[in-house]
């Protein structure tokens, strides 16, 4: 019987193994054989040059700029993402007033709505929320400056994506928008599930509405919250970065490679400037930097599990 069953999980498995080795560890084997040679990535020869590509991206000015930039997202985006997500989310399933003969703690009037509304930008294309900012960055026509001029304060019109000290945190605040509405419905379905029993326990003690946050829903979503921090790290080592700087900046990655990230780089260096053997070289760093990062997300967040 027992042998029967691993039989069973074996031949289950082998399929969706081959396909994961074929298509992805596959590739960054390829990737890591590549970046040990000159290959320009348009002609079939090429040769083994050993570290010489490792040792010019530790010479790279524009890399390292680039690795400030892209470990300024992976740190700054999950932890701005998730805070407003949480709050957001909390504020939606339990920061409404008691109303007289219902729970002790229940969301807001019209909570299915915000979740609708602040779900709205996940339905986007990244590529088309990246056109809408870049036309609402605009100094003279776009949206954010006229609404400035609006409130009185013409005298402050930044060029916001010309602004080599802005550029970066523009970027920034347009994935913080266009992801913050998916880890509140997250967020929302997770809070949803805690018994109400805890708040009314809680509110019986005299918690208020952060004690509970912080002593009962935290702890509660804890995995939620490390999982969805992850989640936001590698999108933000990733595509998304890639494709809001790539659209939205000048050069791309401008001004002055203010806005220049590692997988930006990797695809400037393999297809603009035919330098496939050192883009693999820099996307080697990338693969090590994204295992760092999920790695010390997962150390540093591991806590005793609760269970309702």
């Amino acid at each position: 019987m027992r042998h029967g069953k691993y039989r069973f999980v074996v031949g289950f498995l082998t399929l969706p193994l081959g396909l994961y080795a074929l298509f992805v560890v596959w590739p960054f084997l390829q990737s890591i054989y590549y970046s040990f040679t000159d290959w320009t990535g348009l002609s079939p020869e090429f040769k083994m040059v050993g570290l010489d590509n490792y040792r010019r991206m530790l010479d790279d000015g524009i890399f390292w700029k680039s690795l400030r930039h892209s470990l300024l997202f992976a740190v700054v985006l999950p932890l701005v993402t998730i805070s407003l997500a949480l709050f957001l989310a909390f504020m939606i399933n339990a920061g409404g007033r008691r109303r007289r003969g219902g729970p002790a703690v229940s969301g807001v009037r019209g909570s299915s709505f915000y979740k609708i509304v602040y779900f709205f930008p996940q339905v986007l294309s990244i590529a088309i929320v990246s056109l809408l900012f870049a036309f609402a960055y605009n100094p003279d026509s776009g949206a954010v400056n006229s609404i400035l001029r609006a409130v009185g304060l013409g005298g402050v019109q930044p060029l916001w994506l010309g602004d080599p000290d802005l550029a970066l945190w523009a970027v920034m605040a347009v994935l913080v928008w266009s992801t913050v509405g998916f880890f509140v419905v997250l967020f929302s379905a997770g809070m949803a599930s805690i018994p109400a029993d805890l708040y009314e326990a809680a509110l019986l003690d005299g918690a208020g509405r952060a004690t509970t946050f912080f002593r009962i829903t935290l702890p509660l979503l804890w995995d939620t919250v490390q999982s969805g921090w992850v989640y936001m790290g590698i999108l933000a080592l990733g595509a998304e970065s890639f494709a809001v700087v790539q659209i939205m900046t000048t050069g791309p990655g401008g001004p002055d490679y203010s806005t220049t990230v590692l997988v930006l780089y990797v695809y400037q260096k393999a297809f603009r400037d035919g330098q496939a053997a050192y883009a693999t070289t820099i996307g080697v760093a990338l693969l090590v930097v994204t295992l760092a990062f999920a790695a010390a997300v997962m150390r540093l967040g591991r806590r005793e599990r609760l269970e309702y």
